[in-house]
């Protein structure tokens, strides 16, 4: 794979795990170790902090706390004792920092804040986590300047920080834990289905069906790596199901609603263009294209102003509701469409109506 190649798909999301644990969340190994043959019994935070340039035992204890801490495929407390052919994995829940997370003053717009937890609403254009070829400006650097003066949030401590992500590109709603019992508690409903999950889209092609569910395993493609896509058959990638409503249907696009029953990488922009509907300007799955209409100049001229307007896939993560970690009150949050993709739907509104 290029470096062209690898930075593509930092910039929407991760690359692939290294494994799935048991309860079917994701892990990134960020570092791994065989245990000398010599090795005399030694405390796994003591091991670890001699061969991890650049940490401390206090982060390395709190990866053990938070189960990131593994050997031989199970995890362990840090007072674990190492013994000689020990293979050690450090794994986190997203993929490895490349350079230190530099706090960086990035405006955020913060829709609730209180000392458990955070909700923000994402810009598009922004990633959420540093990679390669995205190194600053993301949500985790502003995050990093947001807590500067809060001793007790790290935006290294895998106990604490995003919970769930979505892609650069799209904009919207993301909660993040200030506390590790937030993270747990966030993290377990997002496990088990309970969160509240809603987006908006414009999708091309007019919708035959108000409502409907969309199910199909997705998984990276083994034809392009830069690309999800569905498995139907259900032999490879991941159970993933998108439930969606029709807002309005428009001359040849569609505006929608879609709800999350999973969260699998790119799954409303993949399961929607496996239902030939591909949402509108999503350069990676064919959206940047016109798909629908005549082929008149005046028409091919009024696609390419609405691909000005919203230079991305006209995806938003519009609501978000969970229970909090420590009140058990029900949340749930709501956030405007942001003025690309309203200008976006009023232009399509417009046209329509003209015909």
């Amino acid at each position: 794979m290029t470096d062209e190649e690898r930075d593509e798909i930092f910039q929407s999301d991760f690359s692939d795990p290294d494994f799935t644990d048991e309860n079917g969340r994701d892990y990134w190994e960020h570092y791994r170790f065989e245990v000398e043959k010599g090795q005399v019994l030694l405390r796994i935070d003591k091991y670890l902090v001699e061969r991890i340039k650049g940490t401390s035992r206090n982060r390395i204890q709190n990866a053990a706390e938070a189960q990131c801490i593994r050997v031989n495929g199970t995890p362990v407390k840090s007072n674990y004792r190492v013994h000689p052919g020990d293979l050690i994995s450090v794994v986190m829940d997203r993929p490895r920092y490349e350079n230190e997370i530099v706090a960086q003053d990035i405006p955020l717009n913060i829709v609730y804040e209180d000392a458990e937890l955070l909700v923000v609403n994402k810009p598009a254009g922004m990633c959420v986590h540093p990679g390669h070829g995205n190194y600053d400006g993301t949500l985790v650097n502003a995050l990093a300047w947001h807590f500067k003066d809060n001793p007790d949030y790290d935006v290294t401590d895998p106990r604490m920080g995003l919970v769930h992500r979505i892609d650069k590109d799209t904009s919207g709603l993301l909660v993040v834990a200030k506390t590790p019992r937030a993270k747990t508690s966030l993290g377990l409903q997002f496990f088990n289905k309970t969160t509240k999950r809603q987006y908006v889209a414009l999708v091309w092609g007019q919708m035959k069906q108000m409502d409907g569910t969309i199910e199909g395993n997705i998984g990276r493609s083994l034809r392009d790596r830069l690309l999800m896509c569905v498995f139907p058959d259900g032999d490879l990638g991941k159970h993933a199901v998108t439930h969606y409503h029709t807002i309005e249907n428009f001359a040849h696009v569609a505006l929608v609603q879609c709800q999350l029953e999973t969260g699998r990488t790119h799954q409303i922009r993949v399961h929607m263009q496996y239902i030939g509907h591909p949402l509108f300007n999503d350069e990676r799955y064919g959206g940047d294209k016109v798909l629908r209409g005549n082929t008149t100049s005046k028409y091919m001229q009024f696609v390419q102003n609405c691909f000005k307007t919203c230079p991305r896939q006209a995806l938003h993560a519009k609501t978000l509701g969970f229970v909090h970690p420590v009140t058990g009150q029900q949340m749930d949050f709501d956030s405007e469409v942001p003025d690309d993709m309203t200008q976006l739907i009023e232009k399509w509104r417009t046209y329509t109506a003209s015909l």
